[in-house]
């Protein structure tokens, strides 16, 4: 009555298989470990970003404007 769908088939290779990974980690070895130096050397310093705020104040301004709100209320109420 209705058509069945075809399995769908596809050719993937992993670009990290094991026959190429043996052929690229003799050439770029060296690159590897330059790499991960450089990435344990940059991990171990924090940049902070100016103008955000910070969690505690945002905190401290929502519970300021709950309080406003409720005095607000009850003085118009």
């Amino acid at each position: 009555m209705f058509k069945q769908r075809k399995n769908k088939r596809f050719n993937y290779q992993s670009r990290f298989s094991q026959e190429n990974q043996s052929d690229s980690s003799l050439n770029n070895d060296s690159d590897t470990k330059e790499f991960v130096s450089k990435w344990k050397r940059a991990s171990g310093t924090k940049i902070k970003t100016r103008g955000a705020m910070s969690m505690r104040v945002l905190i401290l301004v929502l519970v300021l404007l709950l309080i406003c709100m409720y005095l607000l209320e009850k003085k118009y109420m």
